[in-house]
């Protein structure tokens, strides 16, 4: 069949979980066995989330292709274990850039360039290649922010017109909210109505409405935000707070939501999607009792998305083992040596976060050899695996003034230094070791157990990397590389072989962990972590 093409808009304000709609939706379609892919386009003028602080934009999620992209491409493929890659998430910028660009290379023959037709094509074309890449049934493409930003307005034309152009293939669902005003005792759909007039003036009457609440909406209000939006009764669905996202797709089906995009777009179905083995895993969410007691020591504890993948990770890991994960957030930069007995004591297990610079890496020290010295259990990923070497260097080998050379050029025990191909860059922009990468794993080790195989490839985002000068003294003293990349030698894992669960891994495995899938390290850290409690 022709693929279909599902836009995704949000209205009054942002934040309304436009991604977790879209990989509902997702799911949905998936489970019913058609081909999906999902994409995101961005009006920030950023070429991409990569040089973003997460204070401005939360988790820089990875694609394995090594795009540095929005989090909700970390939802899509938690929802769905489809992979994305650099096509699924455009920004403004990089429209931008790739219109200037073909301008400097004069392949407009000298004519005038504007938004409309060329931005908007070029947005257009971001649609449809995703489309052709591969044959897909239907492309989902979030747009975000929300209607009326001035900078999504190129996006919202791309998309008025691209709905003139494949007719009745294609669906515009319009996410909005009605707020409940507790004084009032009520909900409000005025600001779902101006939302939708919103939209209407550029052009665009969505098909389907998806009302975020907070509370219940009563089906004659559901009536007459359908009479006043001129939209057909059965396609305005409610999405109520839900204990976990993971029971979005089963909300929204219970709605018929696929089923309207099925019959709005023309598509033949019959039968009910495939959920078993979603509604396992809640069903195992629902049932655990008992907790599994995770540090999270990191700079950026106080922000609710800027670790999402690692929570999801071990949410979904603590979930097949059993367990509800209660993730302790505790902020290295107020982590020393005087509070970390009293800080981390009751924890079964820790998790030192990735990240760059200098703040808070002591109290990751800290946190790190109080581990060591407790044999609790302990993860580190990224800045997180270079600290457990630091760490190492400083009070088990001697060496008082080790330290990464991201955080002192002048260290006598450059333990941790820049990769060799990143010596001579000087744009920061996309430009970092990113993307997946093989690893061979020595057999016998923790990392090897969990994976149940040697040859493996993982996600990377960092420019420094073990500094291999020094791998015979950290060997020797009991710190093992068990990881490496076959071509560079790159020491990707190192693990303490003589404690319970001491591992640290250069690249992000919370990256590929899905619903359906969870990651077999995380699996892994978990179960010692509850070997730990016991």
């Amino acid at each position: 069949m022709e693929t279909r093409y599902i836009f995704v808009t949000g209205g009054v304000v942002s934040s309304l979980g436009k991604g977790i709609i879209s990989s509902s939706l997702a799911r949905l379609l998936l489970a019913r066995g058609f081909s999906v892919t999902i994409q995101k386009f961005d009006p920030y003028i950023n070429v991409d989330p990569g040089t973003l602080n997460p204070y401005e934009h939360g988790e820089c999620y990875v694609t394995e292709d090594g795009y540095e992209a929005d989090l909700d491409l970390g939802h899509y493929e938690r929802f769905t274990d489809i992979r994305t890659s650099r096509a699924s998430n455009v920004t403004t910028g990089r429209i931008y850039q790739s219109v200037i660009n073909k301008e400097r290379r004069g392949d407009y023959l000298g004519k005038t360039v504007q938004v409309v037709p060329h931005i908007t094509d070029a947005i257009k074309n971001a649609v449809k290649h995703l489309g052709a890449s591969e044959k897909y049934d239907f492309v989902i493409t979030e747009i975000g922010g929300t209607v009326g930003d001035i900078e999504s307005l190129p996006f919202l034309e791309a998309v008025r017109q691209l709905r003139w152009e494949l007719g009745g293939r294609c669906v515009c669902v319009h996410l909005t909210y009605v707020p409940y005003i507790r004084a009032a005792k009520e909900l409000k759909t005025k600001p779902t109505q101006h939302s939708v007039k919103q939209l209407q003036q550029v052009g665009i009457q969505p098909d389907v409405l998806v009302l975020r609440t907070e509370m219940e909406i009563p089906e004659g209000m559901l009536r007459k935000v359908a009479q006043f939006c001129n939209v057909s009764e059965n396609a305005v669905v409610q999405s109520v707070d839900a204990p976990s996202i993971y029971e979005v797709p089963l909300l929204m089906h219970d709605q018929k939501l696929d089923n309207i995009i099925l019959e709005k777009t023309g598509t033949p179905y019959s039968g009910e999607p495939d959920l078993t083995a979603w509604n396992q895993y809640l069903s195992l969410l629902h049932e655990a009792k008992d907790e599994v007691k995770i540090a999270l020591v990191g700079k950026y504890v106080e922000l609710q998305d800027a670790y999402k993948s690692i929570d999801e990770a071990l949410l979904q890991a603590a979930t097949y083992n059993g367990h509800k994960a209660h993730i302790c957030y505790v902020s290295a930069e107020r982590l020393h040596d005087g509070n970390v007995d009293e800080l981390l004591s009751g924890m079964d297990g820790v998790i030192v976060a990735p990240g760059f610079g200098q703040r808070g890496t002591e109290g990751k020290y800290s946190a790190l050899k109080w581990c060591r010295e407790h044999d609790v259990p302990t993860f580190g990923i990224c800045l997180g695996m270079q600290s457990m070497v630091v760490e190492f260097a400083r009070n088990v080998l001697g060496m008082d003034a080790a330290n990464s050379a991201e955080m002192d050029p002048d260290t006598p025990y450059n333990v941790i230094d820049l990769m060799e191909e990143q010596k001579t860059i000087t744009y920061m922009g996309g430009t970092m070791r990113l993307g997946s990468y093989d690893c061979h794993l020595q057999s016998g080790t923790k990392v090897a157990e969990a994976y149940g195989c040697s040859d493996i490839k993982e996600r990377h985002r960092h420019r420094y990397e073990f500094n291999e000068k020094f791998r015979a003294q950290f060997e020797a003293a009991g710190m093992k590389c068990v990881g490496e990349n076959p071509e560079t030698h790159l020491v990707e894992v190192v693990e303490i072989p003589s404690l319970k669960w001491y591992v640290g891994t250069q690249y992000h495995p919370e990256y590929s962990s899905t619903v359906l899938h969870p990651h077999p390290l995380f699996m892994s850290f978990i179960r010692a972590a509850i070997e730990n409690k016991k």
